[in-house]
């Protein structure tokens, strides 16, 4: 799988750009605020309907632009395929396959895959549980695409239940408890779905995050990815009726207290992703090094687990990675990422690209598509 071409409208900091590419190693080097990492980010939000960078689709559309679009035509399964997303800020997106518009925009998930590794993935190890929920939800939805409606649905279905619980103070327990059994209905097959799916997801990258951190750091640390779950027994349950009814039970035991505090306190949305270097807790141990090894690992992981599911591996970016790395993570990353059809690798300066990943080389300029050229 590899990206032919590459067409923006009024997407970041571009009026408009259109960049062809080989199948191979491409690099987009330029100084920091000059557009290279836009590029890649428009690559990475054709493949998850996501970007590394942004938590709305409104700052990807550019200052004074009513809209942004992205065409992307990549070569999947040795046939072309084009990808047309538009995105409109205060209405609904809009997509088109290979030029017909798709009902929905999260129809086009799965069809071009890539994984973005990027220098704000350091939250992975360092940040706060929710990075690494939205980490694990990306993998899902490209390996699964109907995951993107269960987390929508499952959203919609928290704010329901959270708010019938800020008003239980106006109702009687029998009111109360009628009502939440009637939630409870509703929202607890979307939690236990979703919790199924991360804990698969959790299950899959066990060894290849292990193997993809003894490949790139020099030093030989066990690393381990596990699932933590504040309902009990619910990282260890073993099918999926297992875990609805541990979650169940969690929701009976919680909820005197989700009715004193107005808030769903069981469900997928509290649970996080515990990552450890030889049994120590990363996020609080682990050097800045190590962190960064950590949060490589994760990502070729999953590429490693999307490349078991489909025809054609991801297509990989690296997104300004080798400036933070030594010369023995740089040697050993080009080695991990081989197996990749494309590598889009951005960088300040070239001489931090190591020589095996040079292919097409892009100059990137402060004046946009006007001094975007191929040397």
């Amino acid at each position: 799988m590899w990206v032919r071409a590459l067409e923006v409208v009024d997407f970041r900091s571009y009026a408009e750009a259109r960049l062809d590419f080989p199948r191979g190693p491409v690099v987009l080097v330029g100084l920091n605020g000059q557009g290279k990492t836009n590029l890649v980010e428009a690559i990475g939000y054709a493949a998850g309907l996501d970007s590394h960078r942004a938590a709305h689709d409104a700052t990807l559309v550019r200052s004074g632009a009513a809209r942004a679009v992205v065409r992307l035509t990549a070569m999947v399964g040795g046939r072309e395929t084009s990808v047309e997303l538009e995105l409109n800020p205060g209405r609904a997106n809009r997509v088109r396959l290979n030029g017909a518009a798709l009902p929905r925009v999260r129809d086009v998930l799965g069809v071009f895959r890539c994984v973005t590794f990027a220098p704000e993935d350091l939250r992975l190890v360092k940040g706060d549980p929710s990075d690494r929920r939205r980490f694990l939800d990306g993998l899902m939805v490209q390996a699964a695409p109907r995951y993107a409606g269960v987390r929508a649905d499952f959203d919609k279905a928290l704010r329901q239940r959270n708010a019938l619980l800020r008003s239980a103070f106006s109702m009687s327990r029998a009111e109360l408890d009628a009502s939440m059994a009637a939630w409870d209905d509703r929202y607890l097959p979307l939690a236990v779905d979703l919790t199924w799916g991360r804990l698969n997801a959790v299950r899959q990258l066990r060894e290849p995050v292990a193997a993809a951190y003894n490949a790139i750091s020099p030093v030989d640390d066990a690393s381990r990815v596990g699932y933590e779950s504040g309902a009990a027994g619910v990282a260890e349950a073993g099918s999926h009726r297992e875990v609805a009814d541990l979650l169940a039970a969690a929701l009976m035991r919680r909820r005197d207290d989700e009715m004193r505090r107005g808030v769903t306190l069981v469900g997928p949305h509290r649970d996080d992703v515990a990552l450890s270097l030889n049994g120590m807790p990363a996020k609080t141990h682990a050097s800045h090094g190590e962190s960064w090894s950590l949060a490589l690992a994760l990502r070729l992981a999953s590429f490693d687990v999307l490349n078991r599911i489909g025809d054609d591996p991801p297509v990989l970016v690296l997104d300004d990675v080798f400036a933070e790395l030594d010369q023995k993570r740089r040697s050993r990353l080009v080695v991990a990422v081989a197996a990749a059809d494309q590598v889009f690798v951005t960088a300040a300066v070239a001489s931090d690209v190591p020589p095996e990943l040079v292919g097409q080389r892009w100059s990137v300029g402060k004046d946009g598509v006007s001094t975007v050229e191929r040397q």
